[in-house]
């Protein structure tokens, strides 16, 4: 790997592996307006304000990423889109996309808030944005999400599609929850112009409930929905995990994301950031690196590309996730919320 050097022609970050970290997740909050079964508790506490990174101070950390060779920022919580002064962070990160340093600026959010900021995201650069809805049945949705309403998601869907949006749906595919309406769930956002990605739970942070209950290996709603619909593997990517087919029926891209099934470490290029500064390797290992401090020990940026460098030079080859009967437990113990989506 390549220690970081101002006069270095070639910053890239390159992991023990060989693999070039070249996309970042950034949680900028661990709060959310919904408390999705899977993801958290309903009574969640969550972190203190003075344990956050200020949103300069996300920028710098960020600005560092690009800097060493991340092309792709994504921005997650939680919630992003309940951070206060979230649009000041995302107008300046779009500084980068007008040079072309960064390639894509992008976030995941929940619906929830985007009929209010969906046109401030187009103008501040962002073109593509993921949208979590595991349901069509607004009495289920609002059971997964305990606290969400799914008519007020639909109109954050509308004023990003008239702000000239591209949208994917995640969907959580939950055993004898929401499987049965996966078909359903195709045709609509196809019907819509939107791809559709299908993702299995993981076991991140205690959560109300038995996970094994809840898991559903995608290869078997795969086989399920071939009885239904013709589904042609694609070369198509976004950067990220997932592996895309062509619904032949309906014309629109369908996506699998399996980290527990058919895990996709071998080609990991992500690391993820939280918003109290700590730097996550792997999304499923709890080895973790604190950026924070070397941020604010010095105005200048080389001890915190120096914690970079070291935080790289420890990514693990892949996660130790397991779902079964005997490993019911999570994971690791913190929630989804934490590390970012």
């Amino acid at each position: 790997m390549i220690r970081y050097n101002a006069m270095t022609a070639d910053p890239a970050l390159i992991d023990p592996f060989g693999r070039h970290v070249t996309y970042l997740r950034v949680s900028v909050t661990d709060r959310c307006d919904f408390r999705c079964v899977y993801c958290m508790a309903e009574d969640m506490t969550f972190l203190p304000k003075k344990d956050l990174l200020s949103l300069e101070e996300l920028d710098r950390v960020c600005s560092a990423f690009i800097t060493r060779g991340v092309r792709k920022i994504r921005l997650t919580g939680g919630e992003p889109l309940v951070r206060k002064g979230i649009m000041t962070l995302i107008e300046s990160l779009g500084r980068h996309l007008k040079t072309g340093a960064l390639e894509e600026l992008t976030l995941t959010t929940n619906g929830s808030q985007l009929a209010k900021y969906a046109g401030e995201l187009a103008a501040h650069g962002v073109r593509r944005i993921n949208i979590s809805v595991d349901t069509l049945d607004e009495a289920k949705f609002h059971q997964i999400t305990r606290w969400g309403e799914l008519a007020k998601v639909r109109e954050g869907i509308r004023a990003a599609q008239a702000a000239g949006l591209a949208i994917k749906i995640n969907a959580v595919a939950l055993k004898g929850v929401n499987d049965a309406e996966i078909p359903e769930m195709i045709r609509w956002a196809h019907g819509e112009g939107m791809d559709l990605t299908l993702i299995e739970t993981m076991p991140l942070g205690d959560i109300d409930g038995d996970r094994t209950d809840q898991y559903l290996p995608l290869s078997v709603l795969r086989a399920s929905l071939m009885d239904r619909f013709t589904l042609e593997d694609i070369a198509y990517k976004t950067g990220g995990p997932a592996r895309y087919a062509r619904v032949r029926e309906t014309g629109g891209r369908l996506g699998f994301i399996t980290p527990m099934s058919h895990n996709f470490c071998e080609s990991c290029n992500r690391v993820r950031l939280t918003c109290t500064g700590t730097l996550y390797m792997c999304l499923g290992q709890e080895d973790a690196a604190d950026l924070r401090a070397p941020l604010r020990a010095s105005e200048a940026d080389g001890l915190l590309h120096a914690a970079i460098d070291e935080a790289i030079s420890r990514k693990p080859k892949g996660h130790d996730f397991v779902i079964d009967r005997r490993h019911n437990k999570p994971a690791v113990a913190r929630h989804m919320s934490v590390t970012g989506g």
